[in-house]
């Protein structure tokens, strides 16, 4: 089960430099230039950094040891009400298909 995302930035400036060179080397219409003014920015500091990302809905399936996020989500048609009620997402396919097939028959 997925529970966050992580992620960190780059803040080494002669790396961050050089990787920013490769991309405007190549003919990409969509390369951005060399941004000087950020690499300059780094090379006076930026503490690492980085984070992570964690959804309630996720926490609430981990705390209640739920194995579908359709269990945990406050969406009333997400899931169906009762044996009769055919939510959003519901298996019907084979109740419909039996139907089909027995209208065929019966012609």
């Amino acid at each position: 089960m997925e529970v966050c995302n992580a992620y960190s930035e780059l803040n080494d400036p002669e790396l961050q430099r050089k990787l920013f060179q490769a991309q405007a080397s190549h003919d990409d219409p969509e390369a951005m230039p060399v941004d000087e003014d950020f690499c300059t920015a780094l090379e006076y500091g930026l503490p690492p950094t980085g984070g992570w990302g964690l959804g309630v809905d996720r926490l609430i399936m981990l705390l209640t040891n739920t194995p579908q996020i359709r269990e945990v989500l406050m969406f009333p048609l997400m899931k169906p009400l009762g044996s009769g009620s055919h939510g959003v997402g519901s298996d019907d396919s084979s109740s419909s298909s039996e139907s089909d097939s027995s209208s065929e028959e019966e012609r």
